[in-house]
């Protein structure tokens, strides 16, 4: 199997899709971080110095997907027409899910702007906590969805 930013002398390179068709293209990428009962409840009860923790995720996490490009270097830059946002409260588990869907039309899929976007929400959720709770883990931050494209469609089971 041939990696795609690789050129034939090994060398990195930015695939060129100039001759690929537009399609509709969508991707669906989430995570969890774990946190501690303190932290947990400083968010549910929005008690926390810097402000609400999950809208301010949410935002972040729109911001992070449209800047993907200009942090992986081999993304090409592209203009989403939507991304939508989903946090859900894990109270069994003292943990918050993050979900991010994004979509264009395009000549490139958007699972690299769907797991930037989870990452750098999740980033931003530690970041409003970590005078609360140094010991939170971000895990399972991964791809559950895409369509679109030459490779066909992809579902985590």
């Amino acid at each position: 199997m041939n990696l795609t930013h690789l050129d034939e002398n090994n060398k990195p390179k930015m695939v060129d899709v100039s001759d690929k068709s537009a399609t509709t293209r969508i991707a669906v990428a989430s995570g969890i971080i774990e946190v501690s009962q303190e932290a947990f409840d400083a968010v549910i009860n929005n008690h926390t110095k810097k402000g609400s923790v999950l809208q301010t995720a949410v935002v972040a996490a729109i911001m992070g997907a449209k800047q993907t490009s200009q942090l992986i270097p081999m993304c090409h830059p592209l203009m989403l027409s939507s991304i939508k946002t989903d946090i859900e409260e894990l109270h069994s588990q003292k943990a918050f899910k993050l979900t991010v869907t994004a979509k264009l039309e395009g000549k490139t899929g958007v699972e690299m702007e769907a797991l930037m976007g989870v990452s750098i929400g999740l980033l931003t959720i530690y970041d409003m906590l970590k005078a609360i709770d140094k010991s939170m883990v971000i895990k399972n931050i991964q791809l559950e969805h895409k369509s679109g494209g030459t490779s066909g469609d992809f579902q985590r089971l």
